[in-house]
């Protein structure tokens, strides 16, 4: 029989939350390192990144009861994640630091070292900076720290968006099919009162 509350929870086994706490982590060492602290931006950008994972996570917890609450949650999960994408591409603009395109390799490496951690990115983040040393780059003309940093983060954040989007869909198509809590109810009831 179908029960009540449906399963929910597991949020820490989403790919969508262990990105978007890694795009956290990462925000938070990118901000005391390269913006001023009590500037506002560093709080927005910090907040935004916090509320990126925190809401999954509440999101996740919610869906026992409430699927709209757990697209709603997902959905400003979403929304805090694009908003640390604009600070990080005005960090860049306001620098005068290259955004790198999406066909970008150092992206793509990125992307296939699947990082888990803050400092297995800032090691990626050294490597690559070793690496336009190596390829006879001068040292002014090889790309800083706060370049390859920025642009790290902006790729994470990016993946974390694109499989945010997916996991609404997800969540949207399960919703009109199934339905929330109050269909499920209704079901359990009738089929109760059926036996």
């Amino acid at each position: 029989m179908e029960s009540i509350i449906a399963k929910h929870g597991g949020y820490r086994r989403l790919k969508t939350f262990q990105l978007a706490r890694l795009c956290y982590d990462v925000t938070v060492r990118f901000c005391e390192r390269y913006v001023a602290s009590g500037s506002r931006t560093r709080d927005q950008m910090v907040q935004a990144a916090r509320s990126g994972v925190q809401n999954i996570a509440e999101g996740s917890e919610a869906s026992g009861t409430s699927k709209k609450t757990e697209l709603k949650l997902t959905s400003v999960a979403r929304a805090s994640l694009e908003e640390l994408l604009l600070d990080y591409e005005d960090f860049l603009r306001q620098r005068s630091l290259p955004e790198w395109p999406a066909s970008d390799p150092r992206r793509a490496s990125l992307v296939a070292r699947r990082c888990e951690t803050a400092d297995e990115v800032a090691a990626w983040v050294r490597d690559v900076r070793n690496q336009a040393l190596r390829n006879g780059r001068d040292i002014q003309a090889a790309p800083g720290y706060q370049e390859i940093s920025a642009n790290a983060a902006l790729t994470l954040i990016g993946v974390t968006c694109i499989l945010l989007d997916r996991q609404l869909s997800a969540l949207a198509r399960a919703f009109t099919d199934e339905g929330g809590f109050t269909e499920r109810l209704y079901r359990v009831r009738s089929a109760r009162r059926g036996k």
